[in-house]
Order: C-alpha cells, then structure tokens, then sequence
C-alpha cells in the first residue's frame, strides 16, 4: 500500500476547506521554506512563478501570509496554530451564512408520511438520523441496537432526552455495554428483544412517539467490514411506522401481563 506524502494531504485538506489549486500549493511551499520568493516557491512547488504572486496576494487577504516588501518580495506563513484557528473561523462563519439563509427561506415541507418509506445509507448517515429524531422526540421512543453503532453522541442525546421526560425503552446491546449505558441513562428502560438482534445481521431500529420509524441492516462489503443501510419514515399512519408500532405495542402489553 502506498502511503500519501503529507504534502498531497496538506493541498488537498486545504483545498477541500476552500482554497484553489495554487493557494494551496503555496501555502504548503511556504511551510515546507518557512520564508521565501515567489522564484523559490516555484522551484519547490512548480507553481507558475505568476500564478504565486496571485496566489499570495488571496492567501495574504485571508491572513495567511505575511509579505515582507523587500527586492524581490520575500513571504512567509503564519503559525500552524494561527493558520488552523483562522481556517476554521472562516469554515464557521460560513456555516453561519449558510444557516442564516436557509433559515430564511420558505420551506416547502413535503407530506413524508405520505410518500411511504426513504432510504439513507452510509453509517455516519444513519447516526446523524437517529440523533435527529431522537432530539425531535417529545414522549417516548424505543431503540434497539448493537455495541458497535451506540455511539458517545446516541448516549448523550438518549440522556438529554431522559432529561426533558421522555420514556425510553433499549435493548439489543451486550451487557457490558447495558452497564455504561444505566451510568448515563439511569431512567432508561432495558427489555428482552424477541430475536437474536445482533446475529440477524441487524443495525438499529427506532421508533419514536409513535409517529418517526427507521430500521438499518448491516450489509457484507466487497473488502471486508460492513455496510450500514437504512429504511424509514415518518407519520401516524405511515405503514413502516404503523407495523413497528404494533409489533412493540404487543410486546409491552405482553411485558405488563407477566
């Protein structure tokens, strides 16, 4: 396997946070020269000695670059520590933007619970779902899981969820895991599952005030390790919702006549 030299890494992080080709390339020049011309920063980098000297200019609006107006110019970086707390100042402000223009768009809110069931893949997906709608739950929810997908964040939104009064009811996961999971939801509730979750080759499933249902599977991948794909679907009468629903309805009643 070919490891990546932390020259390519550092172009293409920088790159993927909002500078261009060249800007990037000489932002890392200059790190690797710590002071130099637009000639030595070309030598280095092969970057268009023209193209450097636009380059600069940007990365020196940005507070990235210092210039130093001497024959010929000589530039340099700031510190990593300055340049890493203005690159993520910028990616703040423009989340910030963004969330402000969003939030003062209309809305065109589409009746999910009549279009049937959505599908989301990817496991950072799929926890970012369950996060949502177990922050979106007023009353009560059940989740059922395995060790591997209970997350720090699913732990401390189920706590923040006990905390403003909602019923929770878990299972699914291995008892060492019940354990640190009474630390941090002392009020949730564990129960028996009706299957064998974990050797179902199952990832989650979520039910929530009766109203939001979604199941994941775990899938074989082609180089080894798992795929994690979900179904779900929101509203009182939408029929993955209304199934789940029924199925733990039942399995509480069956609980309470014990």
């Amino acid at each position: 396997m070919v490891e990546t030299h932390p020259r390519e890494i550092a172009v293409t992080q920088l790159e993927q946070l909002g500078l261009t080709e060249y800007e990037a390339s000489t932002f890392v020049a200059l790190v690797r020269l710590g002071t130099g011309t637009a000639k030595d920063i070309a030598d280095i980098d092969h970057v268009p000695r023209t193209r450097v000297y636009d380059a600069v200019e940007s990365l020196h609006d940005r507070g990235l670059v210092d210039v130093q107006h001497s024959t010929p110019q000589t530039f340099t970086t700031v510190s990593h520590e300055t340049a890493l707390r203005k690159l993520r100042l910028d990616h703040e402000n423009l989340i910030n933007r963004l969330d402000t223009a969003l939030a003062q768009l209309d809305p065109a809110e589409p009746h999910r619970e009549e279009l049937g069931v959505w599908t989301t893949i990817g496991r950072e997906a799929i926890a970012s779902r369950v996060v949502e709608f177990i922050d979106d739950t007023d009353d009560e929810l059940v989740f059922m899981t395995v060790d591997d997908l209970l997350t720090e964040t699913h732990l401390d939104q189920l706590a923040t969820a006990a905390e403003r009064g909602v019923e929770i009811h878990l299972t699914g996961i291995s008892e060492p895991v019940q354990h640190r999971l009474e630390e941090r939801v002392p009020e949730a509730t564990l129960f028996e599952t009706l299957w064998d979750w974990e050797e179902a080759s199952a990832g989650s499933l979520l039910v929530t005030d009766e109203q939001t249902a979604l199941v994941s599977v775990l899938l074989p991948k082609s180089n080894d390790g798992t795929e994690e794909t979900a179904i779900w679907g929101t509203g009182e009468y939408n029929s993955l919702v209304v199934v789940l629903r029924a199925i733990f309805t039942w399995r509480f009643q069956h609980e309470d006549d014990e």
